[in-house]
């Protein structure tokens, strides 16, 4: 399949250009100009229209926290215990949700989504295609991430069994790694012999690959002093990390110059619903990605439903962010965020056929979108 003459923002490149797209086998193939058609290929003609990579995310709750079933049947939160890193989001993950298929045909293609925030440690993350009938299908890499939070959210769920302020929760963080890089030293150490082995503990062996720095700590921090504590925890441990929601980012701006962590700022089209929250501004983004941070936007949904990530984008080009920062926020950094920018984020040759085609600027609230695909396949 050819996809003719649109105007191509590829998310690499800051200028768009009209060029052609050729899909063959759910891969781009090639990206030129007047590309000849094969016999019986099949062509779209994008003239007069503009074509994206597929939108991504870097933290949500997609297919966790399903439609209109509220509290009692949502599927993202643990609260039997305050310490679960041996919990896989893909267990949880309900392909069917109306919610999946509304992000898919609205251009967000590729997600990270998992637990919530109720736990200092919540278990490992997914980063999932938004078609399919069965997670496994779906998934294009497990796990990405540990979830890990800081803050109001597990004091104010644990405050009656022994978490009631942020040192606490700090410390079950800490208590977790260092029972864990224990755990591993003595596996290591008895090598071979099963006589040896500390006796099978399945927190400390989820904990391993983010001992390993194969997945990054995924923290939870809003307020300023959280997010310095998640970077305190990461230099203690040398361990990788990714910081969401990032909501008073701006306000320690100076700090998070060149920040060698990825940063997920949002959601930010919220009502500033708890103390943390009371700093929240569009500008956030914008001014991280002026001080040279990788910044990604994300809904958080089902805070904001999924299908307006690109619209969270242009509130914050709105407030001042650069609009290729933006486009960037929502394709190609998310996607390295979340260690799948090998195959998606950006529209060059040999990634998957992750294509959104609109009429006009995805990030301005009247424009449509008028063909997504992924992985070569239309999304009906």
């Amino acid at each position: 399949m050819i996809i003719k003459n649109g105007l191509i923002h590829d998310a690499v490149n800051k200028d768009a250009y009209i060029a052609d797209i050729r899909i063959k086998e759910g891969k781009i193939e090639e990206i030129k100009a007047d590309l000849a058609p094969e016999e019986n290929e099949e062509c779209f003609d994008a003239k007069g229209l503009n074509v994206y990579p597929g939108f991504v995310e870097a933290h949500c709750h997609l297919g966790l926290d399903g439609w209109g079933i509220g509290f009692e049947g949502a599927d993202y939160n643990e609260h039997g215990d305050v310490c679960t890193p041996h919990l896989r989001s893909e267990d949880s993950f309900n392909p069917q949700d109306p919610t999946v298929s509304q992000a898919a045909k609205a251009g967000i293609t590729s997600v990270a989504t998992g637990q919530g925030s109720a736990n200092p440690i919540g278990g490992t993350w997914i980063a999932v295609k938004t078609v399919g009938e069965c997670v496994d299908d779906m998934i294009i890499k497990t796990p990405v991430a540990m979830k890990c939070a800081l803050g109001e959210n597990p004091k104010r769920v644990y405050r009656d069994k022994g978490n009631a302020a942020r040192m606490s929760t700090a410390s079950v963080i800490r208590g977790m790694l260092f029972k864990a890089k224990e755990y591993l030293a003595k596996k290591e150490a008895a090598g071979d012999d099963i006589f040896k082995r500390p006796a099978f503990d399945f927190k400390c062996e989820a904990m391993i690959p983010v001992l390993k720095k194969e997945i990054p700590l995924k923290i939870h921090a809003h307020q300023a002093n959280d997010i310095l504590t998640a970077i305190r925890i990461a230099k203690e441990f040398d361990v990788l990390l990714t910081i969401e929601h990032v909501t008073e980012g701006h306000v320690i701006a100076d700090k998070l110059e060149n920040c060698p962590y990825p940063l997920a700022v949002g959601p930010s089209l919220t009502h500033a619903s708890k103390f943390e929250l009371q700093n929240k501004s569009w500008t956030t983004p914008g001014i991280l990605a002026k001080k040279g941070c990788q910044v990604s936007i994300i809904t958080d949904s089902p805070v904001i439903p999924q299908e307006y990530l690109p619209l969270c984008a242009g509130l914050a080009v709105k407030a001042g962010m650069d609009p290729f920062d933006a486009l960037k926020a929502i394709t190609i950094n998310p996607a390295k965020q979340i260690g799948i920018a090998d195959r998606v984020g950006s529209l060059e040759v040999g990634k998957d056929a992750d294509i959104v085609i609109t009429n006009g600027d995805p990030m301005v609230s009247d424009t449509c979108v008028c063909k997504v695909f992924i992985d070569g396949k239309e999304v009906k």
